[in-house]
């Protein structure tokens, strides 16, 4: 097995054997259901599911790590605190993906290792170049994950609604969030920074790649 390989199977083993929520299987159909949130699993598409999940998973992950970087340049700068509250949003989708993901068993994206450095380096490269690089950089990000949440809840419509229910309920909660920090960074001069255009494009360039890969690997 590969590093990252067992750096994955490793993650995952954790959060299965953290998890809380009891799972059951009947025959070849699968229900399970999280005591928290009381979302279920009966029939529905599990590669749509699984897919959704280890990439928004990641995704969160990877913009806990952005955050990470800009806290260590500008934590104690005056837009620490502006920058603080985003995190603790963040941190709050990461904590209930990794819930689903032990609900759902689905898989971390094997990219794991790979998105904790280069979030942390993009975070703390932007934020180098001052507030208005790190707000630059959290509307390139935000809005990047707020139009792939929409692609997601586009997807699941099509498939049947009413079968996604709770996971439409949290995609859309997020997405909202994330707008809202997409407008935080405009407010704090992201368009002021230097080269915005030319540093969003990179930017947004780099969370496609990386959705495209999570959702595969």
């Amino acid at each position: 097995m590969s590093w990252s390989g067992a750096v994955a199977a490793a993650s995952l083993w954790q959060l299965r054997t953290s998890a809380r929520w009891p799972l059951s299987v009947y025959g070849r159909g699968v229900s399970v259901r999280s005591c928290s949130s009381g979302m279920t699993l009966d029939g529905l598409n599990r590669a749509i599911v699984d897919r959704i999940i280890r990439v928004d998973h990641a995704g969160e992950y990877g913009a806990n790590r952005i955050y990470a970087g800009q806290m260590a340049v500008l934590g104690r700068s005056s837009v620490g605190p502006i920058i603080q509250k985003m995190w603790d949003q963040e941190k709050e989708h990461l904590k209930k993906f990794n819930e689903l993901m032990v609900a759902f068993r689905a898989r971390p994206t094997v990219l794991m290792p790979l998105w904790n450095v280069v979030g942390f380096a993009l975070g703390a490269g932007t934020a180098l170049l001052g507030k208005e690089g790190a707000m630059a950089c959290t509307v390139a990000v935000e809005e990047s994950i707020a139009n792939h949440y929409n692609n997601q809840i586009r997807t699941l419509m099509e498939e049947e609604p009413g079968k996604y229910k709770e996971l439409l309920q949290v995609i859309k909660k997020f997405r909202d969030e994330e707008l809202e920090h997409h407008d935080i960074g405009l407010d704090h001069d992201a368009e002021l920074a230097p080269a915005y255009t030319v540093l969003k494009n990179i930017i947004q360039a780099g969370c496609s790649a990386a959705i495209y890969l999570s959702e595969r690997f």
